[in-house]
């Protein structure tokens, strides 16, 4: 099967995720049992083909941890992390780097090489019925920089407090947030 090396590596990458609570630990489960599979894990037709399949998501931290860009996203009506879809074929990590420059038209500032969170969740807004099963990875960027972002995908980027995010986002963003600041504590 074409790709294997990748598929082998995002397996790994996801054995090797430290799960937060029972839901992640599950869905790290779900997410081995599914890429260990035959089954097609990347999305080959926009935008729902196969209805489950490889997002690499990247939280955009400031420096200190203390706030987070977002970026308003067109398609699914809520404020998120940037990212995209995994190609087929594609390290998530290259994904990051990619998109990163894509959508924010910077650089990627890893603050962790692998990603430290994953989802699998049902989309919703112009594109929703379909699962994305999203790696997360965590950037920093000074949150005093400018950002040529994609107004194609974006109605706005913004920087949010910690303790001020909006209720329109990912669901499972609170939960990412505990486990940046979780492992950067450490």
């Amino acid at each position: 099967m074409p790709g294997m090396e990748v598929r082998d590596k995002i397996f790994n990458l996801c054995k090797s995720i430290d799960p937060l609570d029972d839901l992640e630990k599950t869905t790290i489960e779900d997410a081995i049992h599914w890429i260990g599979s035959s089954t097609e894990i990347f999305r080959i037709e926009k935008p729902n083909v196969p209805d489950k399949h490889l997002v690499s998501y990247f939280g955009v931290f400031d420096p200190n941890f203390e706030k987070i860009l977002l970026v308003e996203h067109k398609n699914a009506g809520l404020w998120l992390p940037s990212g995209g879809h995994v190609e087929p074929g594609e390290d998530p990590k290259v994904t990051v780097e990619r998109e990163c420059l894509e959508e924010l038209g910077v650089e990627a500032q890893f603050v962790f090489d692998d990603p430290m969170f994953i989802t699998a969740t049902m989309t919703v807004g112009k594109t929703a019925g379909h699962t994305d099963v999203s790696l997360w990875y965590t950037l920093q960027l000074d949150s005093e920089q400018n950002l040529a972002f994609d107004k194609e995908e974006f109605h706005s980027v913004k920087w949010f407090d910690l303790e001020s995010i909006p209720e329109k986002t990912d669901p499972q963003l609170h939960r990412y947030i505990k486990k940046v600041k979780n492992s950067v504590a450490r």
